[in-house]
């Protein structure tokens, strides 16, 4: 009589989302990729020290008005691009993404697993920085209203930019276009775009949870209405990215 072991599926042994996420951490965050997250938290630091040379009335305001465009403008969109092309974009590029395309495995499941490792790496790395920027800055009691908002905010970056690798074949070039076309420069003019982009309502959450008045803007929900506003962002962007994925074929990316 055979004494083989019974095949084992991946679901019945491990969360599948939980495996996925798991293999995303190795194999598309290598420590070279988590080293591209260095500059953009140092920038954050740098930008808390900036600070005290802005003259303001509180110190609280030239917090602000540092945090308004170097944080919220530079640092997370930059921050969270390098991680959110990495766990997609930059696989389905690659030809490698394919591999798990094929495997027996809901597309959604894919898709939350690689945002959850992108989150989990750019959302620790930046939340803390930009948190420590505060502290730099002679604000610590705002650190924790700017932490949560630079995850909140972080946390739907790295959804549009899994969405972004999903649908387009030059995942970078199109992620810097939604940052600096479509969230710099319509997003400064256009109230509408304002309220669905994550930098701007990033921006107004802090504003809202710290009391900085300065960074809130007309027609865009702010403090803990600006994190709702993230969170369905980031479920939106997921749904779309999952049924973007189902579309790949395996002889190429949308081809």
């Amino acid at each position: 009589m055979s004494s083989a072991r019974p095949v084992t599926s991946m679901s019945s042994a491990k969360p599948v989302t939980l495996v996925l996420t798991r293999y995303a951490l190795r194999a598309c965050l290598p420590t070279k990729r988590r080293l591209g997250l260095l500059l953009p938290a140092l920038g954050a630091i740098l930008f808390g020290l900036l600070a005290h040379l802005i003259r303001g009335p509180t110190r609280l305001h030239a917090f602000a008005e540092v945090s308004s465009s170097g944080l919220f403008g530079i640092v997370l969109p930059i921050g969270s691009m390098v991680i959110g092309d990495a766990v997609l974009g930059a696989e389905v590029r690659s030809g490698t993404m394919h591999f798990t395309w094929l495997s027996p495995v809901p597309r959604w499941k894919i898709v939350v697993g690689r945002w959850l490792a992108g989150t989990m790496v750019a959302g620790a790395a930046l939340s803390l920085a930009c948190g420590l920027a505060a502290v730099v800055a002679g604000v610590p009691e705002v650190a924790p209203a700017m932490a949560w908002s630079a995850l909140a905010g972080t946390a739907a970056y790295v959804a549009v930019f899994v969405l972004v690798g999903a649908a387009a074949r030059r995942a970078v070039v199109w992620s810097l276009a939604v940052v600096v076309l479509v969230e710099r420069l319509l997003g400064a003019a256009l109230d509408g775009i304002a309220q669905l982009s994550p930098g701007w309502l990033a921006r107004a959450a802090f504003g809202g949870l710290s009391g900085a008045d300065e960074l809130l803007r007309k027609g865009v929900p702010f403090g803990w209405a600006a994190v709702w506003r993230l969170a369905l962002i980031t479920v939106v962007a997921l749904a779309v990215a999952s049924w973007r994925l189902g579309s790949l074929r395996a002889a190429g990316h949308g081809e």
